[in-house]
């Protein structure tokens, strides 16, 4: 297949083009800062020579817009809201105008568009939508505008020859460096991995593994369309969550987090507490529904599965660097 991944060079981005590169398929990054020879440029706003691209391939996965992982400022959730709409446009446009569309258009959305709750699973069919809720922050109301305005986008593009499907997906846990996945082990090893805020808010995550294979299966099939829950059917507690990864690691113990010194920590990182503090419990009913079969069902096993990986990665990053300083006569 053909294969083009607008917005492609983040964590997520990374994941898929390693994936689809090694099952021999041809993949296109569309970036604002192309540097490998399958990138191409563009600005995530307009159409130019980049569409050509589009015109021909198989599939589009649109991944683009602005890292999530920052000071939810007025500015930054603006840039969110028009990095997200702008290139979702874009990339409708320049489908619609495609002489040989994709037959397929996988849109990046989000988990976060499911409301803040303790009492249920949030499915497509009988999830509730946020924006509403009472006791939180005002401002997650916009997270939530910002994946309704994203999904929208896509819906509204005059693709009748391309089925769309919304990629609502939850946190993509893979062990490469400056992931979620990584930063939270990076806390577990300092001793910091502890329950935050009580920890009775859900997370909701999936293996990167499964996230392949669900993209994979998405694209064969030509039933699916409109919104669809990436997302292992296995959200579990915060508290148990950050348990489960601590014993991968072999850390014993991990000191809790107050809501104040969640703030506080956030602030330093330069991210924002609804990361942290907002109870995504999201199911994958239509996955289930379909038949598709998680490899990784369940964080205890798939949090084993990635620690092992980072400890390849680490070992395969460390015997590079040696072999540089060897190269060197040092």
């Amino acid at each position: 297949m053909k294969v083009v991944l607008p917005g492609g060079t983040g964590q997520v981005g990374a994941v898929l083009d390693r994936a689809l590169t090694a099952a021999g398929h041809e993949v296109t990054v569309l970036t604002r800062r192309p540097a490998r020879a399958h990138d191409i440029g563009w600005d995530g706003t307009t159409l130019g020579p980049w569409a050509a691209a589009i015109d021909g391939c198989d599939v589009v996965i649109n991944l683009a817009g602005r890292s999530v992982s920052c000071r939810y400022t007025a500015e930054n959730l603006q840039a969110m809201m028009d990095s997200r709409v702008d290139s979702t446009r874009v990339v409708g446009e320049a489908i619609a105008a495609a002489s040989r569309p994709p037959r397929v258009w996988l849109q990046m959305s989000t988990a976060t568009v499911y409301a803040h709750r303790f009492d249920a699973a949030n499915d497509e069919a009988t999830g509730a939508i946020g924006g509403s809720e009472d006791g939180v922050p005002d401002y997650w109301a916009y997270s939530v505008q910002i994946a309704k305005n994203w999904e929208r986008a896509q819906a509204e593009a005059p693709t009748p020859a391309t089925r769309k499907v919304a990629l609502r997906a939850a946190m993509v846990m893979s062990p490469d460096r400056g992931g979620v996945f990584d930063v939270l082990s990076q806390l577990v090893r300092l001793g910091l991995g502890g329950p935050v805020a009580g920890g009775a808010q859900y997370v909701s995550w999936i293996h990167d593994e499964d996230f392949v294979r669900a993209v994979d299966f998405l694209i064969a099939r030509d039933d699916l369309d409109g919104p669809v829950n990436l997302s292992s059917p296995g959200p579990l507690p915060h508290r148990d969550f950050m348990r489960a990864l601590r014993t991968a690691w072999g850390v014993p113990l991990g000191l809790p987090a107050t809501r104040w010194m969640a703030e506080l920590g956030a602030f330093a990182l330069r991210s924002d507490t609804e990361l942290l503090f907002k109870s995504r419990r999201v199911v994958p009913g239509r996955l289930a529904a379909a038949g598709f079969a998680f490899a990784f069902p369940e964080w205890e096993k798939a949090a084993a599965s990635l620690v092992q990986r980072a400890g390849v990665m680490r070992e395969a990053g460390s015997r590079r660097v040696c072999g540089g300083i060897r190269g060197t006569g040092v």
